[in-house]
């Protein structure tokens, strides 16, 4: 008679076929084509936020010129256009200021972004956003604001396009207190304003203000793209190690058997044979 773990080693992955062995591989089967689906997603996402970061890199480093030559009234900012370094000449309407609600600073503390229309030598208006400014206290009442620059000035700034609910998120809250908006919005101000307003509006970033109030807006940060980078190669890692750990598992399995055959085989062999 051949010993049994001879005959047990014919079939020793014969468990692959168990119900819970057959859901496993199912499960891995699953697994692999999902996971590098999710690396490709994060591959297009790093590709995306480089872009993005590109775009922003440019605007910022192209040299300064006026506004005039990129947004008229009713223009949309681009994304090629956008964070462009733009100047303006003019005078600043501070009769007809407003300040946007609900904004942040680096150290997000809520307060207003001031916006105070910029009237240009050809009579047409620039939104200026001048920089943050703290709540101090009940935000229903228009707070004071530092004046700008009197009489003609030119102004340096970063040309952004108009808010919107869907781009932005920020619910354009109807019924606000007097000169509180919650967007930045060219085509309401020329309702507002009754003026030919440029298309988008201007985050000033010089001349700065004097004792550092309003607060200017920082540059736009970049997107962590290498972190998508990372999330896609170690998503397609995981792709590779779900089949090699399945091998693992299963050689394991098997390995456990046999030596589980070999002790039944020397067990029975131990015993004493009947009289």
């Amino acid at each position: 008679m051949r010993p049994t773990t001879e005959l047990y080693g014919r079939g020793v992955y014969r468990f692959l076929m168990s119900r819970q062995w057959v859901i496993l591989a199912l499960i891995t089967l699953l697994l692999i084509p999902t996971m590098i689906r999710l690396g490709i997603w994060q591959m297009h996402r790093y590709e995306m936020r480089s872009a993005r970061n590109q775009l922003v890199t440019n605007a910022l480093h192209a040299k300064a010129v006026p506004v005039e030559r990129i947004s008229t009234p009713g223009h949309a900012v681009t994304r090629t256009e956008r964070y462009r370094t733009v100047t303006a000449t003019g005078t600043f309407e501070t009769s007809k200021e407003v300040v946007v609600r609900r904004r942040t600073n680096d150290d997000d503390e809520v307060g207003f972004h001031v916006l105070t229309p910029f009237v240009l030598t050809d009579g047409k208006v620039v939104l200026i956003n001048r920089g943050w400014i703290p709540a101090n206290g009940a935000q229903t009442a228009f707070p004071k604001i530092p004046a700008p620059p009197g009489g003609r000035t030119t102004i340096t700034g970063r040309l952004m396009a108009d808010e919107t609910t869907a781009a932005s998120g920020i619910k354009d809250i109807k019924g606000l207190p007097d000169r509180q908006i919650m967007l930045i919005n060219s085509e309401e101000q020329a309702k507002r304003l009754h003026a030919q307003v440029l298309g988008g509006y201007v985050e000033q970033t010089a001349p700065e203000a004097k004792g550092g109030t309003p607060e200017q807006i920082s540059d736009p940060g970049k997107e962590d793209a290498p972190l998508n980078y990372a999330y896609m190669i170690q998503w397609w890692l995981f792709a590779a190690a779900v089949p090699v750990g399945y091998v693992v598992l299963a050689r394991r399995e098997a390995r456990d058997r046999r030596e589980a055959a070999a002790k039944e085989a020397e067990t029975a062999e131990a015993e004493p044979a009947p009289v």
